[in-house]
């Protein structure tokens, strides 16, 4: 069992990526003494620059040669490059002259030059790219190493495009940061197969996507692979999401635009409590990762979204689930991380809270994840899934029905404090959770799951009667039970008397292993 673990991690995560990694400790040997969440800027932006950069050059080429549609065409008109959804890169920003200018002092100013010129020529990238590589305390030796280096990896063009080389350069680098950073890390970051668990089980089609605290934006990336995967096409899904760092924003911005996601996530960062900057939308799909606990948040105590009870001052998680149905369309779906005790918490009024909307019946499904999954808390986390589309035509109707899926004791340590899902793991939850909404054909038609059935330990099938009688806690461990053990046959005298003589026959081999070391330990002089 141990060795088909350790190949399953072997095959399926994050930190078996090639280059990737051997990219990242090149680049962070260059950090010096700069700390992370400095360090992540300078990286990411050169990768970002290093991108357009390559896809430009790509187009520009095409143009130069004037074959076909491009007969007559302009490789200096920005409208050429425009029209194909290619950045315009100005002759002051391209990759060529950064890396012919690597080994010079004033590296750091023409970057910043660079970085200026694209967001002045490409509207959509005002105000989100890095503009301070000039400053006296960036070591300028290396940051020209960091160019040579980035330099040696191809981005933007076709081919490493189709491999989606840069997304995962920097989705490894986004990971490798949350991990440095630590507890700050995982505001931006959200572990991969986390994201990927929440959107294999919510499924997101033809809609809107919403994310009021989309940190980097990796929700709305790993919905449009989603997407991209089922034989959709980016575009499908209209992307809104909010934002309460600037930095963060910015990050999120820059990953949109590599992706050439279209995405509209407010005009400025801003607090989602304090000013909710999508205040009339009604969402098709929501997926959010939230601030676990936060006890620093903003409340009015008549907000219009308190439709369930007011939520404590002192802890945001109920606000956030509130937040999230209120935003929620008809027959839409909310699937979101929160802190395990949101499920059993009644301190403040949260339990009542969770009482009315278990009696509201917006509660789908509940995961329980293992541990060690963030880079930013060791708090156990959970899934919730809510919806208000129960009685949906095109799914098995689930009016007062809750499933409950108990997958603490899956993934695979990825090293001494870090656990990964792997895909098996991740598609047998999504998998159970569509054979019990009755859509498992349509997601995933060659699941080997035929039908959802009970599994004790695993998962269960709940009425809201039951769930009342646990007092609306919405443990899975409550419901699942305990997983079966194979039956043992084995009569009680004749196990004891087995069991004794394996004893017995360790004891004695002890003992002469005792005699030879005593032996041996004479023979020494001892």
């Amino acid at each position: 069992m141990a060795k088909k673990k350790a190949a399953a991690k072997k095959e399926t995560t994050a930190a078996n990526l090639g280059f990737e990694s051997k990219l990242w400790l090149a680049a962070d040997k260059m950090r010096n003494n700069m700390d992370a969440a400095e360090y992540k800027h300078v990286v990411l932006g050169l990768i970002f620059l290093k991108y357009i950069s390559d896809a430009f050059e790509e187009m520009r080429q095409k143009l130069l040669a004037g074959e076909g549609d491009y007969a007559g065409a302009d490789p200096e008109e920005p409208d050429e490059y425009r029209a194909e959804n290619c950045f315009w890169v100005p002759t002051a920003a391209r990759w060529q002259l950064l890396q012919d200018n690597a080994k010079q002092p004033t590296i750091g100013k023409l970057i910043d030059d660079a970085m200026v010129a694209i967001e002045r020529d490409n509207p959509r990238l005002k105000g989100v790219l890095p503009k301070d590589f000039a400053r006296p305390a960036l070591d300028k030796q290396r940051l020209g190493e960091l160019i040579d280096l980035i330099g040696t990896i191809g981005l933007g063009d076709a081919e490493n495009r189709s491999k989606d080389i840069l997304g995962r350069v920097y989705e490894y680098f986004l990971s490798e940061f949350a991990s440095a950073e630590g507890k700050k890390g995982g505001q931006f970051y959200t572990p991969r197969c986390v994201v990927r668990v929440l959107v294999e089980m919510l499924a997101p089609g033809k809609g809107r996507i919403y994310d009021p605290c989309c940190g980097s934006a990796g929700m709305f990336v790993q919905s449009e692979k989603f997407v991209e995967e089922h034989g959709g096409r980016i575009g499908d899904i209209a992307v809104y999401g909010q934002e309460s760092n600037p930095t963060t924003r910015r990050l999120a911005l820059m990953n949109l635009a590599i992706r050439g996601i279209e995405g509209d996530i407010g005009p400025e960062n801003a607090d989602t409590f304090r000013r909710d900057l999508h205040k009339d939308l009604k969402a098709d799909f929501v997926l959010a990762n939230p601030p676990f606990n936060d006890s620093d948040w903003h409340r009015n105590d008549d907000d219009v979204r308190w439709a369930y009870g007011v939520p404590p001052k002192g802890n945001a998680n109920y606000a956030w689930v509130q937040h999230f149905i209120h935003h929620l369309a008809p027959g839409g779906f909310a699937g979101f991380v929160l802190a395990n005790g949101s499920m059993s918490s009644n301190q403040s009024g949260e339990g009542e809270i969770r009482k009315a909307i278990v009696e509201a019946d917006l509660v789908d499904c509940m995961v329980a994840l293992p541990g060690q999954l963030f880079y930013s808390t060791q708090i156990p986390v959970c899934l919730w899934f809510l919806t208000r589309g129960k009685k949906d035509k095109s799914r098995r109707n689930r009016v007062g029905e809750t499933l409950f899926i108990d997958a603490r004791k899956l993934g695979v340590l990825i090293d001494r404090v870090h656990r990964e899902l792997t895909d098996e793991e991740l598609q047998r939850i999504a998998d159970t959770y569509h054979a019990w909404r009755g859509d498992l054909k349509t997601i995933n038609p060659k699941s080997k799951l035929k039908k959802y059935e009970d599994i004790p330990g695993f998962c269960f099938s709940a009425k809201k009667e039951q769930i009342a009688e646990h007092g609306y806690v919405l443990t899975p461990g409550r419901y699942v039970g305990a997983e079966e053990v194979e039956e043992d046959d084995e009569p009680f005298e004749e196990k004891m008397a087995r069991l004794t003589q394996q004893l017995t026959d360790q004891f004695a081999e002890s003992k002469k292993l005792e005699k030879a070391i005593q032996k041996n330990l004479k023979g020494l002089g001892f």
